[in-house]
C-alpha cells in the first residue's frame, strides 16, 4: 500500500483563537460536577474510552485501503492484491464492530448509572428540604427538574458523550493523517477552524440561554397540568374545562415560542459549520486535482486525502449539533444543580443528639414566628402542656393555630423563643428522633396510591399483619375495610385515596397514627369535613388514639373542646386566653365566650 507524495516547503503552525474557545468558570464547574458522578465508574469509563480509540482508529484505515485500490488494483490490474485487500477489510470491520459493541455497552452503563445517581441524590435532597421550601416552590417545577431536565442531561451523558468522543478521535486521527499525506492542503483546510470555533462559541451561548427558557416554560406548563389534574373535581364542578385548556395551551405555546428561538439559533449554527466544512472539501478537490495533473500527487493519494477530508468535515459538522445539544443540557443541568444546592433551612445541629423516649411535656417559652419578616404570625407564645393532657387550640381563621402546632415537629423554626419536650430543646435534638415520637392527623388526609394495608403500615414499616389489623380496629376502620372494600386490605385506594370516602380516609389515617404509637399527637381539625355518622366513628377513634398521649387539637367541634384538659385561645398570633372550658365560659367577656356563642351554643350543647 504505497503512496507517492512530494513534500514541499515548511509546515506552519496554526494558532487557534483562545478567547473564543474559553469556557466560563460556571460551565467548567458544572462539567466537573457531572463528571464527579462518573468518577465511581471510572474503570468502566476508561475501558469504554480504550475500546472507542481502537474502534475509531480501525475506521481510519479505510481511506488508506481505498488509495491502494486505486493505485495498485485499478492502475496495475492486480486482482490477487484486490482479493487480499477486501479480505483484510472484512477482518478489520469485524474487529471494529466488536470494539464498538464493547464501547457502547460500557459507556451506556456508566452514563445510565451516573444519571440514576443524580436522580437519587436530587430526590434525597428534596426530602431534606423543609416545608418552607415547598410553600415557596410549585410542585410542577420540582417534577419538571426531576424529569425534563434530567432527561436532557441523560441524553448528553450517554448518547451525545459517546458521539462526541468518537467524532473527536476520528477528527484528530484524520487530521494527523492529512498532515502526513499532504501538509500544504491540510493547512488550507485548517484556515477555517478559528472561524468555525468562534461561531460555535457565540451561538452556543445563545442556545444555552434559550434552552434555559425552554426548560422554565416546560416547568410552567407542568405546573398547570399538575394543578389541573390534582384539582380535577373542582375544575369539573365549576365547568372550567375550557378555561383550563386555554390556560394550559397558553403555557404550551410559551414552550413552543421558546423552543423556536432555540431552533432558529441551532438552524443557523449547523448550516454555517456545514458550509465551511464542505467548502474546505471543494477547495481541497480543486487544489488536489491540480497537483495530480502536475504529477505532485497520485490519484490514489488524492482519493484517500478526500476521504480523510470528509472524515474531518463530518465530525466538524456533527460537532456543531453536539455542541448545541451540550449547551442545552448544560442549561438543564444548571437548573438541576441549582435545586440540589438549595440549602435546607431546617437541619440537625452539628452536636444534635437523639431525643430519648419522652413522657410528652411540651413547653413554649416566648415563641415568635414569621413566614416573612414583615408579617409576624406568632408573638410571645408561652404555655406548658403536661404529659397526657389534651390541649385544644381555638380562635378565628388566621390566628396562628396550625402554625403553632407545626413548630413542635420543627416543620419550621421559630424566629425567637424556645420549645422544649421533656426539657429538651427541639433545635438541639436530631430531627428523625423528634418526629418519630410525634403523630399527626391532618384535616386533609393524604393517602398514597397503594393498598389500604400499605397505607396503614406507613406508620410502622416493620409492623405485622396482626398489629396492622389491631390498629385498624382501634380506628374503627377494620369493619369497612373487610365489608365494604372489594379486596379488603389489598384494595388500591387510588391517587390521594380518591376511592375512599372522607370518613374512610380519616380512619385509615388514624390507624396509621395508632400504629406509629407516638407520645405527642397533633390533630388539625380532623373531623371538620365529615358527615355526622362518619364524625361519630372518627371521633370515637380519635378518643382512643389520644388516650395517654399529649394531644394538641385544633378544635372545630364542641365535643372536642369540652373534653380538652386545657384550651388556648389565639387571636392575631397571641394567646389571649387559656384555661378549661368552664373557666373560660365564666369570664363571659372574652373571645372564647364570643366564639362559644357564635359557633357552639346554636348546636344546643
Amino acid at each position: 500500500m504505497a503512496f507517492q507524495f512530494r513534500r514541499v516547503g515548511r509546515q506552519h503552525e496554526s494558532k487557534p483563537d483562545k478567547k473564543a474557545t474559553r469556557l466560563n468558570k460556571d460551565s467548567l464547574q458544572t462539567f466537573h460536577r457531572i463528571f464527579a458522578y462518573v468518577k465511581p465508574y471510572r474503570g468502566w469509563f476508561v475501558f469504554s474510552a480504550i475500546t472507542l480509540v481502537f474502534s475509531a482508529l480501525l475506521g481510519l484505515i479505510l481511506p488508506l485501503v481505498i488509495g491502494s485500490v486505486v493505485d495498485v488494483v485499478l492502475v496495475d490490474g492486480d486482482l490477487g492484491q484486490l482479493n487480499r485487500i477486501i479480505l483484510f477489510l472484512f477482518v478489520i470491520f469485524i474487529v471494529q464492530a466488536i470494539f464498538s459493541f464493547m464501547h457502547r455497552l460500557s459507556l451506556a452503563f456508566v452514563g445510565e448509572r451516573a444519571i440514576a445517581d443524580i436522580r437519587i441524590d436530587l430526590f434525597t435532597h428534596l426530602q431534606s428540604l423543609s416545608l418552607r421550601f415547598y410553600d415557596d416552590t410549585r410542585t410542577g417545577s420540582i417534577i419538571s427538574r426531576l424529569t425534563n431536565d434530567i432527561s436532557q442531561l441523560q441524553t448528553a451523558v450517554t448518547d451525545n458523550l459517546m458521539a462526541l468522543l468518537r467524532q473527536g478521535i476520528t477528527l484528530i486521527g484524520a487530521v494527523i493523517l492529512l498532515f502526513w499525506l499532504n501538509w500544504q492542503l491540510t493547512l488550507i483546510i485548517l484556515i477555517g477552524i478559528p472561524i468555525i470555533t468562534l461561531t460555535m462559541v457565540v451561538l452556543g451561548r445563545q442556545i444555552r440561554k434559550a434552552s434555559k427558557q425552554v426548560q422554565d416554560a416546560l416547568a410552567e406548563s407542568a405546573n398547570v397540568a399538575e394543578e389541573t389534574t390534582s384539582g380535577v373535581r373542582i375544575v369539573k364542578s365549576f365547568a372550567r374545562e375550557q378555561y383550563e385548556i386555554g390556560r394550559y395551551t397558553e403555557k404550551v405555546m410559551d414552550v413552543f415560542q421558546a423552543a423556536m428561538v432555540k431552533a432558529k439559533i441551532s438552524a443557523v449554527l449547523a448550516p454555517i459549520i456545514g458550509f465551511l466544512a464542505f467548502a474546505s472539501i471543494t477547495l481541497t478537490l480543486w487544489i488536489g486535482s491540480y497537483q495530480v495533473v502536475n504529477g505532485n500527487l497520485t490519484a490514489g493519494g488524492l482519493v484517500a486525502y478526500l476521504v480523510y477530508t470528509m472524515m474531518v468535515a463530518a465530525p466538524i459538522a456533527s460537532l456543531a449539533g453536539l455542541y448545541a445539544q451540550f449547551q442545552s443540557a448544560l442549561g438543564a443541568t444548571e437548573r438541576v444543580f441549582a435545586l440540589m444546592d438549595t440549602a435546607p433551612d431546617i437541619r440537625d445541629q452539628p452536636d444534635a443528639y437523639p431525643l430519648p423516649p419522652v413522657t410528652g411535656q411540651v413547653t413554649f417559652e416566648k415563641v415568635d414566628f414569621d413566614y416573612v419578616p414583615t408579617a409576624p404570625v406568632l408573638h410571645q407564645v408561652s404555655f406548658q402542656a403536661e404529659p397526657g393532657q389534651v390541649v385544644a387550640l381555638v380562635g378565628p381563621s388566621g390566628a396562628g393555630k396550625s402554625t403553632l402546632v407545626s413548630l413542635i415537629p420543627r416543620f419550621y423554626d421559630m424566629a425567637d423563643g424556645r420549645i422544649t419536650i421533656d426539657g429538651h430543646d427541639v433545635r438541639d435534638v436530631q430531627l428523625l428522633s423528634l418526629r418519630q415520637q410525634i403523630g399527626i392527623v391532618p384535616q386533609e388526609t393524604t393517602l398514597f396510591s397503594d393498598t389500604v394495608y400499605e397505607n396503614i403500615r406507613y406508620g410502622k414499616l416493620d409492623a405485622t399483619q396482626a398489629e396492622i389489623e389491631a390498629a385498624a380496629k382501634a380506628a374503627n376502620a377494620h369493619e369497612f375495610i373487610l365489608n365494604e372494600l372489594p379486596d379488603g386490605y389489598a384494595t388500591m385506594v387510588g391517587e390521594r385515596g380518591v376511592k375512599l370516602s372522607g370518613g374512610q380516609r380519616q380512619r385509615v389515617a388514624i390507624a396509621r397514627a395508632i400504629l406509629k404509637d407516638p407520645r405527642i399527637l397533633i390533630l388539625d381539625e380532623a373531623t371538620s369535613s365529615l358527615d355526622s355518622e362518619s364524625e361519630a366513628l372518627v371521633q370515637e377513634a380519635l378518643e382512643r388514639l389520644m388516650r395517654g398521649r399529649t394531644s394538641f387539637v385544633i378544635a372545630h367541634r364542641l365535643s372536642t373542646v369540652l373534653n380538652a384538659d386545657y384550651i388556648l385561645v389565639l387571636e392575631h398570633g397571641r394567646i389571649v386566653e387559656q384555661g378549661s372550658h368552664d373557666d373560660l365560659i365564666l369570664s363571659r367577656d372574652g373571645l372564647y365566650f364570643r366564639l362559644y356563642n357564635m359557633q357552639f351554643k346554636e348546636s344546643g350543647d
